[in-house]
This record gives structure tokens, sequence and C-alpha cells, in this order.
């Protein structure tokens, strides 16, 4: 079987054919485009076969690949974390506009927020908390294999970080609502990184109330919402004592991110 066979009959969309291609060969993806008539070896072929039979049933392309690429870093990803999205890196630009010694990501997950803050500012102290010690380990792994130093820490929210005040708070909670349609395309990430209750904003009513507290003077807190949620999380930050609350949007014009300064 030649690459061109290889890509033609594995019922997928042709790029991520190609992706999972280049994974299974060692090829890279313009490799596999100039010589489409290269034989695949058996051994590739099964193991192309494999993954995209894993895909045609739903299963994320970057869990099957074993890696997500954030913020220019490449992270490696499986079902214990959620997979990066490019939107998220709204909340990483946002931070980086701000001057800071000190930051602290909350639900850090595969570490990507974390190390893509510490990796752009060497020098700041940069906290990571997530409750899930199987998703720790895939933060801690990505950050040894980056070279990247953040304090990682398992706990609850800021439960991890008793007594602790920061420069800037960055958090991507679950926000999904329980129920949503859209959960059957998210089935094989980890449920507890998603849903966040009836309306999707049970851990903002948690993180939110508690945030001041954590933050230095002057300091900035910011959160990743979804679609339609960005009054309902502005209104919680007004109410808790945050100023200049605001919300951004994302490439596709979604209000994305809202914060606010202590």
């Amino acid at each position: 079987m030649t690459l061109a066979k290889a890509l033609a009959s594995s019922g997928i969309d042709p790029r991520e054919a190609r992706l999972l291609l280049a994974h299974v060969t060692g090829f890279s993806e313009a490799s596999v485009l100039a010589s489409p008539e290269r034989p695949l070896p058996r051994e590739h072929e099964d193991r192309f076969m494999g993954a995209a039979a894993r895909r045609r049933q739903g299963e994320p392309v970057a869990y099957i690949l074993g890696e997500k690429e954030f913020y220019g870093l490449r992270l490696a990803v499986n079902p214990a974390v959620l997979i990066p999205r490019p939107e998220t890196e709204l909340l990483v630009e946002l931070a980086l506009t701000h001057d800071f010694s000190s930051a602290l990501d909350l639900g850090t997950g595969s570490g990507a927020i974390a190390l893509a803050i510490k990796h752009q500012r060497r020098s700041a102290r940069v906290v990571a908390v997530e409750s899930s010690m199987a998703a720790l380990v895939v933060a801690q792994r990505n950050g040894s294999a980056l070279g990247v130093e953040v304090e990682w820490r398992h706990g609850r929210w800021f439960e991890a970080v008793p007594g602790e005040r920061f420069d800037v708070i960055v958090a991507n909670p679950p926000y999904v609502a329980a129920g949503d349609p859209h959960l059957a395309d998210l089935r094989y990430e980890p449920e507890s990184a998603l849903v966040a209750g009836a309306d999707g904003l049970d851990a903002m009513r948690e993180i939110v109330p508690a945030a001041r507290s954590h933050l230095e003077r002057g300091a900035w807190f910011l959160v990743e919402h979804g679609l339609g949620q960005d009054a309902a999380v502005r209104s919680l930050m007004q109410t808790n004592g945050l100023e200049e609350v605001q919300t951004w949007p994302d490439l596709a014009g979604i209000g994305r991110v809202s914060g606010g300064r202590a």
C-alpha cells in the first residue's frame, strides 16, 4: 500500500489523516504530501489503520497522537486531562499584559496555561493547582519535558494555597452545563474538567468569591468561560468586590475571558 492509498482509505478528514500518517511513519506532513506513491511498510499500515479507526469512532486526534500544541509548546495529553484549546491562549495573552512576579493557575490540567506563562516570564513564580492527581502527573511531566519550573500543588482550587496572595490569578474551570448536547462530542475528555452544574456556573460560584482574598492589591483575576456566560461572571466579580470588571472576546468574537482587579 502507498501513502496515497492509505490516506484515501482512511475514512477520516484528509488533514487529520495526514497528521496521523506522519505520526506513525515518522515522516513530516510535507513529506507525506510530496511523496504520495512512497510504499507504506505493513507495520506502519497497521498502526495507521488502527489510528484511523479510533478517529472514526470519535476519539480526538490529540489523544491518538498523545500530544497537543499550545502557545508554541508541545504538550503531552491523555484522557486524564482536557485537550488545550486555541481560544484558551487568550487567557495567557491577557495575563502577560500585566507586570507580575507571581501567578496562580487554578485547575491546571495538562499544565498548559501555567507552563505557557512561565515560559514567557521565566523570572516569575508560577503556582499551578489541580484536584486530579492523574492530571497533575501529566502536568508535572510536561514541565519536566519542557524544562519549565512550575510549583505544582494538589488540591481543590484555593484550598491548595491557603493564605497565599498573587499578582495575577488565571483559571479555566469547568463551565459546560450538565446535559449540554455538545457533551456527546466531548465524551472522551474528563467530565470533571467540563461540567459545572445545571447552568455551567457552579465552579465560578466557588472560585470567584474566594479570589479577592488571594490577590495582591491591584492584582488581576482572569477566568475563561463559555458562550453567553460573560454577564453572569462579571456580575459575580462585581458582587465580590473586584473592580474594572470587563470581558474580552476570542478570535471568533465570543466573549471568552472575563476579569477584574482587586
